[in-house]
């Protein structure tokens, strides 16, 4: 009995590891400074995980088929650029494009979002029609992106200057919120919630994401199964790049401008979150629950950690010690079931 019992809370603790990391860094952190618990700093938290969460999300698309996207980041930037650049005051001194009438705020997001997704088709095209192996496909297109956003920032008259004198309605959508009030609910991070909502009925609800998984499982016998492999693909990469465009918009609209330099190591950390996350790095397995956690670990480390006043380096060893455990449990759990 007591060795079914243990049998029991191993199993337990196995399929609920990453919560229990979360619940102890916030009463670890809540224990040494009571003030942790506020609502105030729980809705920074969110404020500044609501981004990064949806970008991990469409890293995770890539994660789950066994690939990896490194363009992430690179995205993330061109796209802030890119919506940031058409949303300025009419007034702005220093304005991207000085003649360009003022747009409903829905088409620059718009344009951004189709960009990345265009990004995320090439890439899509690359893996699966080209053969080409992700982690190469997407560091030739990560540099090419970064050149053409350096390009576009370069533009006269801006002159890679930072880009500001946002709006204030494209303002209020990165941090706004419902009733005005300090303890209101972010927009930013109610538009969060939806993605992962919608992320979530793709990821269980339907055929398109049981064949992700499938491919991600075994991706010949996907194709036995009668599984077009290559579309699949290419439909996963174009999601994932949507994806990071809608993350860079809100990351421009949150911080208020953008710079050419804006989402460097954005995929990193995205990566690692899932990771932390429980999506497998040898594809097939991966939730949306275990990706916001992970990204919820991440945030509560940088934020929780700095608030009790320990420094930034020591935060990296500890993302990078906790980045290097989950990986090796996720390859003993492959290992073990091979």
């Amino acid at each position: 009995m007591n060795q079914l019992n243990a049998k029991k809370v191993q199993g337990f603790l196995g399929q609920n590891a990453i919560y229990i990391v979360l619940a102890v860094l916030i009463v670890g952190i809540a224990i040494y400074d009571t003030n942790f618990l506020s609502i105030i700093t729980l809705r920074d938290i969110l404020l500044q995980s609501s981004t990064r969460m949806i970008i991990a999300l469409g890293a995770a698309f890539v994660l789950i088929t066994g690939g990896v996207d490194l363009s992430a980041g690179r995205v993330v930037g061109f796209t802030a650029v890119l919506s940031a650049s058409m949303l300025q005051m009419e007034n702005y001194p220093r304005k991207f494009f000085p003649d360009l009438p003022e747009m409903p705020l829905l088409i620059p997001i718009l344009l951004a979002i189709i960009a990345g997704l265009i990004i995320g088709l090439i890439n899509g095209i690359i893996v699966a029609k080209l053969n080409v192996p992700p982690f190469i496909a997407t560091l030739g297109t990560m540099v090419a992106v970064y050149g053409l956003n350096s390009i576009y920032f370069d533009l006269p008259p801006n002159s890679s200057q930072p880009i500001g004198g946002l709006r204030k309605d494209f303002g209020d959508l990165g941090t706004g919120a419902i009733g005005g009030s300090t303890y209101s609910l972010p927009y930013i991070v109610i538009i969060a919630i939806i993605v992962a909502a919608i992320v979530w009925v793709i990821f269980n609800k339907t055929r398109f994401g049981k064949n992700m998984y499938a491919i991600g499982g075994n991706e010949h016998a996907a194709k036995v199964s009668g599984i077009n492999v290559a579309r699949n693909l290419i439909a996963i990469y174009a999601i994932a790049g949507a994806l990071y465009a809608l993350g860079g918009v809100l990351e421009a609209a949150r911080t208020g401008g953008a710079t050419n330099n804006y989402g460097n190591m954005y995929e990193l950390d995205a990566i690692a979150a899932c990771v932390v996350g429980g999506v497998s790095t040898s594809g097939g397995i991966g939730t949306v629950g275990g990706v916001v956690t992970g990204v919820l670990i991440f945030s509560v480390i940088n934020y929780g950690l700095t608030f009790i006043g320990i420094s930034p380096y020591w935060q990296l060893i500890i993302k990078g010690l906790i980045i290097v455990v989950a990986v090796a449990f996720d390859i003993r759990k492959y290992l073990a079931k091979k």
